[in-house]
């Protein structure tokens, strides 16, 4: 069986914040789980933004059960748009990607995009000087 990746948005409600959820996932599941960016503060409700690995009838199990405890499950459809033609190759996106997806080939001073890499975090648009990145929903 292939491994399938879903990037997924979860919001939960406020009695759920102190809930194992992912650890549920990881657990119960056995998916692979990586946060992309969260907002979980305790009597609020919480925002989790996740990529989850695994066969798919096991992501289509973990679904369930977070529909079933109440949680919202919505496809996390953004990403990461480079635009090369405005890009300045000014490096300052390289350091900042936290999962790598930015390089720069130290010879020639040019930055590449891996889009496959990419977790759609998006620090790298804020940081952007030339406006040559941008979040596409």
């Amino acid at each position: 069986m292939s491994v399938l990746k879903k990037k997924l948005a979860l919001k939960f409600p406020r009695h759920l914040v102190r809930e194992p959820i992912t650890y549920r996932l990881v657990k119960d599941y056995d998916l692979v789980v990586n946060i992309i960016k969260a907002k979980i503060t305790p009597y609020e409700e919480g925002r989790l933004d996740l990529e989850v690995s695994g066969k798919k009838e096991a992501i289509e199990k973990g679904i369930g059960y977070l529909k079933k405890i109440g949680v919202e499950v919505k496809p996390l459809i953004q990403e990461i748009k480079w635009n090369p033609e405005k890009c300045n190759h000014c490096t300052v996106c390289v350091p900042l990607c936290p999962a790598g997806a930015f390089n720069v080939e130290e010879k020639e001073r040019v930055v590449s995009f891996n889009d496959e890499k990419c977790i759609a975090c998006g620090i790298c648009v804020q940081a952007c000087p030339y406006r040559a990145i941008e979040i596409i929903f």
